[in-house]
């Protein structure tokens, strides 16, 4: 083991692995948000809406990754749109992971009981108001543990950027492998994916177990 490379390389590792968490970052953000819209449309089974969204969980679950940054990056521009490869990454995991958190959210949707939908209307609560104070905190934390899952599970999934060309921790230990340094830059890779990835998982445990000591999601 060349502790000397390690060292040296390093930095360009915790580079990469800042901006992988970067658009990570808002490419996670971004899907919670589409997820959630689509459970609530799927929960009020909105008859053209619901058949639309209910198409887009399944593209999106069922097409891996890879071949949605592909159409992004390579397809799209033969139609004239054409974006750098950090906004094909934020798009790309948005578009997947909108589908994963969708059924996640459903599930936290639908385990909300009836009387608590039936007591938020009888002291004249609106949709609105009834999904804000009453369902969505309630769904959020019976979520929380298929939250969590697809959030690591997303996080992994950075790994295929280096497609769009995005000098993320893949690209970057693909570059240095042709030095020949593998064992070295394998650790690099392992060790800097672990150091974002075990952060992640951390907070969500502890995240439930708050939530658990509350009484919620029991």
């Amino acid at each position: 083991m060349d502790l000397d490379f390690i060292l040296a390389k390093g930095p360009i590792f915790l580079a990469a692995a800042q901006l992988t968490v970067t658009v990570a970052f808002f490419g996670i953000l971004l899907s919670a948000v589409v997820g959630l819209l689509c459970a609530v449309v799927k929960f009020y089974r909105w008859p053209v809406a619901h058949r639309l969204v209910s198409a887009y969980i399944e593209l999106a679950r069922n097409t891996p990754l890879m071949v949605q940054l592909f159409f992004l990056y390579f397809g799209l521009p033969r139609l004239g749109f054409i974006w750098e490869g950090q906004t094909c990454a934020i798009l790309g995991l948005t578009f997947l992971g909108g589908g994963y958190m969708a059924e996640a959210f459903r599930g936290g949707l639908s385990a909300v009981g009836k009387d608590q939908v039936e007591a938020g209307l009888s002291i004249g609560l609106n949709r609105f108001q009834l999904l804000r104070y009453v369902i969505v905190p309630q769904a959020l934390a019976v979520s929380l543990p298929a939250i969590s899952a697809t959030t690591i599970f997303l996080m992994k999934e950075t790994s295929v950027f280096s497609i769009v060309a995005l000098p993320d921790l893949m690209y970057v230990a693909k570059d240095l492998l042709k030095e020949g340094h593998s064992s070295e830059t394998n650790t690099l890779l392992v060790a800097s994916y672990l150091a974002v990835i075990l952060p992640i998982s951390l907070i969500f445990a502890w995240l439930e177990r708050r939530l658990r000591f509350a009484g919620f999601g029991s």
